[in-house]
């Protein structure tokens, strides 16, 4: 049971991290130009984000030779560690974005 409200709630936290993308792609795309959707670029930059963590996360753990489980398994998922946690902080990065922007006005 609390595997599925595990999925629900990185599901609804993901939709919620690309719609401040989103926003925030709104806000700065100019008008007078042939654009992508705010939503694909929130999505693109979501997997280069995630992308980029997971790649730094992996060579971490290769110079520091640590021992972490390939998989961990949520009823029948099997789940990268690594990949989870990079999509963890991926998702939580424009929270910290609008933060900083807010308290540097």
């Amino acid at each position: 049971m609390y595997a599925i409200g595990l999925i629900i709630l990185l599901t609804l936290l993901i939709a919620w991290s690309l719609w401040l993308r989103t926003c925030r792609y709104r806000q700065m795309l100019d008008e007078n130009k042939t654009k992508p959707s705010p939503v694909s670029l929130a999505v693109q930059e979501l997997v280069a984000t995630a992308g980029g963590i997971y790649l730094s996360l992996i060579m971490l753990v290769s110079f520091l030779k640590l021992e972490i489980p390939s998989t961990v398994g949520l009823l029948t998922v099997a789940i990268d560690p690594l990949a989870l946690i990079s999509l963890g902080v991926a998702i939580i990065q424009p929270l910290f974005l609008k933060l900083y922007l807010l308290l540097h006005k």
